[in-house]
């Protein structure tokens, strides 16, 4: 390939980095709305927080509101001045708070995809917003870096960039992926055992499906339930996959298979989105449970049965699944900050030059 070919592939890719023109202004849309949504929310008693009290969740939705406003008032200030320090500060602060209420998303999504809906409709767009306007916080926030990346002066401005060849992650970050590959074989293993009829931790396949049943899965679930594959079980090989995704070359390009997107490059959003959610999800789940089974392994605390014969039933159970969950999170966040690293546009010296 010659040098301009390479130049002419880079430039598409160039545009997916060119966030200063937009994602401010964004941010400030986003601000607007997720502020009035809290404000709806609070005024209409519609409660964000299910499980908690009436005074916590009335907190919540202002707090909400108060969210909103911070991210209209610092992408705002972005819009009209520009990007500096103090605003960049307050965009990392507000992008935390909204990352921290979007904690669950994930389940929230994995109940949509197998169950019969969202037990808090509310609560689960509240959190669906959240995970939105962090990602679109966290990016106002590196909008002056992208644009000196991309060799522009402002926001708005264009430039050129070229994009880096694939890369793999360096080896600590494989041995990452690994651990966080190996830590749901245990997981996918007691899936697949009560998939397929047989029996783990005192219940059998068939009580596990009725225990399905019984708390609303979905007619997709229990098919593929019936059918000797878990659905949680796939969802972990996909996990597994985009793990990998992050840290080999492979992951930073379109496959051969698909002949109109031969040798494209990966939008760095299509992988990163997904894995900051997982992330995000996945490692502070995981991380407080395993630190709440300690406790209950240590007589500290007492775990429920639920639906095992046992309470040691019930902790063997979670310790597989919560011990996943934490390794796997962990591993997510490892190979997502190396995939970012990896993939930022190097600034291309000449390119745009008259």
């Amino acid at each position: 390939m010659t040098s301009a070919e390479r130049t002419m592939r880079a430039l598409p890719s160039a545009r997916w980095q060119r966030w200063p023109g937009w994602v401010a202004r964004a941010t400030l849309l986003w601000g607007a709305l997720y502020a009035a949504f809290g404000l709806a929310c609070a005024l209409s008693g519609t409660s964000l927080l299910p499980r908690g009290g009436d005074s916590a969740a009335a907190a919540l939705s202002w707090a909400v509101v108060a969210t909103g406003a911070l991210a209209t008032t610092a992408s705002g200030a972005v819009v009209r001045y520009g990007l500096r320090p103090a605003l960049r500060v307050l965009l990392l602060v507000t992008c935390g708070l909204a990352g921290i209420t979007a904690f669950s998303l994930l389940m929230d999504v994995i109940t949509l995809l197998f169950g019969q809906g969202v037990d808090y409709p509310a609560a689960a767009a509240n959190k669906a917003l959240a995970a939105v306007g962090a990602g679109l916080l966290a990016a106002t926030a590196r909008s002056e870096g992208a644009g000196e990346a991309t060799g522009t002066t402002g926001i708005g401005s264009t430039g050129g960039t070229a994009v880096r060849a694939p890369t793999a992650a360096p080896r600590a970050v494989q041995l990452a992926a690994w651990a966080g590959t190996l830590a749901f074989l245990p997981y996918a293993a007691m899936k697949l055992v009560w998939a397929s009829g047989g029996t783990f931790a005192g219940v059998t396949g068939a009580e596990m499906l009725a225990i399905s049943e019984r708390n609303g899965a979905s007619g997709v679930f229990l098919t593929l339930e019936s059918c000797g594959l878990d659905p949680t079980a796939l969802l972990a090989a996909l996990g597994v996959l985009l793990l990998w995704g992050l840290v080999r070359p492979w992951g930073q390009v379109f496959p051969r298979p698909l002949p109109f997107l031969r040798g494209r490059r990966v939008p760095r959003w299509l992988p990163l989105a997904p894995a900051l959610l997982g992330a995000a999800t996945l490692a502070p789940y995981g991380v407080v449970g395993v630190g709440y089974l300690a406790l209950a392994a240590a007589d500290v605390v007492t775990i429920r049965p639920g639906d095992f014969p046992s309470s040691g039933d019930a902790l063997l159970v979670g310790w597989i699944g919560l011990v996943a969950f934490a390794v796997y999170g962990l591993a997510l966040t490892v190979a997502a900050r190396s995939y970012w690293l990896r993939t930022r546009p190097a600034r291309r010296a000449g390119v745009g030059a008259e």
